[in-house]
């Protein structure tokens, strides 16, 4: 049975479904977190452990093409994310809630990182080629929509209903709301995703086939040359990106008085929810193109510049605590530029060193680095930042970016790689 749908049915809302729990579970927790009066410390440590699904996804995606099809596990994840949104709001208002909704977001993130295994092996499943090529800006622009949702819109209704209501309510509402979209996500894609005849689960002839091919692509990654320094650029390659990013809005949220810059839940979900998103965009748009005109090589140093130095701006915000709002939006729009521009080169470099025999599961063990590269230094960045203060802390996030310049001193790299091929005419 092959049941046929017009693309634009379903790829903008299967993408924005896939983009909106990621970055309710790493953004949105922790100003929930923040105004539900949780320590910076114990906001990093385990929000920052929710990224483990993300890390061992490589390990469990198999198991997604032996069992059901992936139609099926879209729509069930779907569901579950909802549950789990459900539960994060009939928890709040308990005197327990921080134990309760953690599990409930661990529930979710699990959900959340089979879904991408899911919704990405679907898209190459129900379209062909040119298609894929086709709709991948697509795809790419309605996961930021879900950004810009999650980190905006999400955070300003917090936000109003804080100040007509109370904190609690805010939060519940709010989660209820998600709640809601992601049964009618899952009710949607029931009916509304194609029915692919290559969507089956792997036979039982092949499942021994398939995990051979598996340990296979596993430990050939693990002996490429140079492997260590390839292993250390991707896990120190935004080390001080990664505990910054904890921090930035429990910084932005807190008093004055506390080092903080004093804003609303409200203020915050505008700076970062639309000047930020819309700076980061722009900056990876430009970091493509550069990239694509002299290549990744010529690149990679500008490009680790731009995503380092500009956190020298949370140094200015702590030491200045400036009252304008136009200057804190400024301040953070040139910082999100940088890392748009700067995290091309990381994406580029884990296309490099992907490339050959196993290149998709070979790319998904490199995103498993990129996320533990996130989780353990923001584990750490509440604790950090409780001993130092703020003002401190952000001097240590500017001397936490030297580890990323030394190990890319000495990463194998293509001096062509990512360089656009020119055609010859004759």
């Amino acid at each position: 049975m092959n049941k046929k749908r017009n693309a634009w049915s379903w790829i903008p809302s299967l993408y924005f479904a896939e983009g909106l729990p990621y970055v309710v579970i790493m953004s949105v927790s922790v100003i929930m977190y923040k105004r539900m009066g949780i320590s910076n410390s114990d906001i990093a440590l385990y929000t920052s452990w929710l990224y483990l699904p993300w890390v061992i996804k490589p390990l469990w995606s198999p198991v997604v093409d032996l069992f059901k099809t992936k139609r099926k596990w879209i729509v069930i994840m779907q569901l579950v994310i909802g549950a789990g949104m459900g539960g994060v709001a009939l928890t709040i208002p308990m005197s327990s809630f921080f134990q309760y909704t953690l599990l409930f977001f661990w529930l979710m993130a699990f959900s959340s990182a089979t879904h991408d295994i899911a919704a990405d092996g679907f898209y190459m499943l129900a379209l062909d080629e040119s298609k894929q090529a086709f709709f991948v800006g697509i795809r790419s622009t309605f996961y930021r929509m879900a950004m810009i949702a999650g980190q905006g819109f999400l955070i300003m209704l917090a936000g109003y209903w804080e100040v007509t209501k109370s904190i609690t309510f805010a939060w519940t509402f709010t989660f209820f709301v998600i709640a809601a979209l992601f049964v009618l996500f899952s009710l949607y894609h029931w009916f509304m995703l194609p029915i692919p005849d290559s969507d089956h689960s792997v036979t039982e002839l092949r499942e021994t086939n398939a995990a051979k091919e598996f340990l296979a692509s596993f430990s050939k990654f693990f002996i490429k040359k140079k492997i260590g320094w390839i292993l250390g650029f991707l896990l120190f390659f935004r080390f001080a990106e990664a505990q910054l990013v904890k921090m930035a809005a429990p910084f932005m949220l807190d008093a004055r008085e506390l080092g903080g810059l004093g804003l609303t839940t409200s203020e915050v979900g505008f700076i970062y929810g639309t000047v930020g998103i819309i700076s980061l965009v722009l900056g990876g748009l430009l970091g493509g193109f550069a990239a694509s005109v002299k290549g990744l090589k010529y690149w990679i140093w500008w490009m680790l510049v731009a995503i380092n130095i500009p956190n020298s701006v949370y140094v200015y915000l702590s030491l200045v605590q400036p009252e304008s709002f136009w200057i804190i939006n400024a301040c953070v729009a040139v910082e999100q530029f940088g890392y748009g521009f700067g995290f091309t080169a990381y994406v580029l470099y884990m296309i490099h060193i992907s490339e050959g025999e196993f290149k998709t599961s070979h790319y998904a063990i490199a995103t498993g680095f990129m996320a533990l590269g996130m989780m353990i230094p923001g584990m750490f960045s509440g604790m950090i930042e409780e001993v130092l203060g703020y003002q401190s802390f952000f001097v240590y996030i500017m001397l936490a970016t030297i580890p990323s310049f030394f190990v890319a001193k000495f990463i194998p790299l293509d001096p062509n790689f990512g360089m656009k091929k020119k055609t010859s005419s004759v």
